[in-house]
């Protein structure tokens, strides 16, 4: 399972070393592309197979659906986890995501997300400020 926080750094190369404790699970390709929230969403093959079957699914007819297929897919790379476990990050998407050195490498049970190492710290106060809200909303429709 892909879970836990780690700051890594993004070499000149724009190379990334993936935390050990994720290679595994993740394979020796990966599928990279635009995230929510400003971040970039990391999938194990398998995995992004099943969001991308998801999202080609999504009505054609509805502007929002179209423009959030072309976000995710147009967004979308295909990249090799090297030997010592390092992705390439094209320089869209490390523009995008506004990636400097230090990068947030955050596990999501079936994603990695990375970010930019002060955007994370500004998002996780956030988040931990609303925890109990998001909770009570979540209790409401059954998710936990």
């Amino acid at each position: 399972m892909l879970i836990g926080e780690f700051i890594h750094t993004l070499d000149p190369k724009k190379r990334l070393a993936l935390p050990a404790k994720f290679r595994k699970e993740l394979g020796k390709k990966v599928v990279l592309t635009n995230g929510l929230d400003g971040c970039l969403f990391v999938y194990p093959i398998r995995e992004w197979e099943k969001v991308s079957e998801k999202i080609a699914a999504l009505p054609m007819g509805q502007a929002d659906t179209r423009g959030f297929g072309r976000f995710m897919l147009a967004g979308a790379v295909e990249t090799d986890v090297d030997a010592i476990g390092r992705i390439l990050v094209p320089d869209f998407l490390k523009e995008f995501a506004n990636l400097k050195i230090q990068v947030a490498v955050v596990g999501l049970s079936t994603r990695v997300e990375l970010w930019n190492e002060k955007t994370w710290k500004e998002h996780k106060v956030r988040i931990q400020k609303e925890a109990g809200t998001l909770a009570e909303k979540l209790g409401e429709i059954g998710a936990i």
